[in-house]
């Protein structure tokens, strides 16, 4: 029974220690990247929303600057500096 125990202890006790120890630390999917690789997915998960939303948002204005042709005018002409071949175009730049 000692004899039992002594090896028990000795043998299984310490590869079993040293493949827990070695998981934990040394492993390339040890605790700490799996912790940094968890913190990326979360800022990817929230980038995608944000961007996703930000899509909707350039669709819902591409189909109103294409249904109203005022809008569209004013569009082009803020944005691309666009003129009528009859005006004046000044550009005031605040500091």
């Amino acid at each position: 029974m000692e004899s039992l125990k002594k090896i028990v202890k000795n043998y299984y006790l310490m590869v079993g220690a040293f493949f827990l120890i070695w998981l934990t630390f040394f492993d390339s999917n040890d605790l700490y990247s799996q912790y940094k690789l968890a913190r990326k997915l979360n800022t990817l998960k929230a980038d995608k929303e944000y961007y996703t939303q930000r899509i909707e948002e350039v669709k819902e204005d591409r189909e109103e600057l294409l249904s109203n042709p005022d809008l569209l005018e004013k569009f082009a002409r803020e944005k691309y500096l666009m003129k009528k071949k009859s005006e004046d175009l000044y550009v005031v730049v605040e500091k």
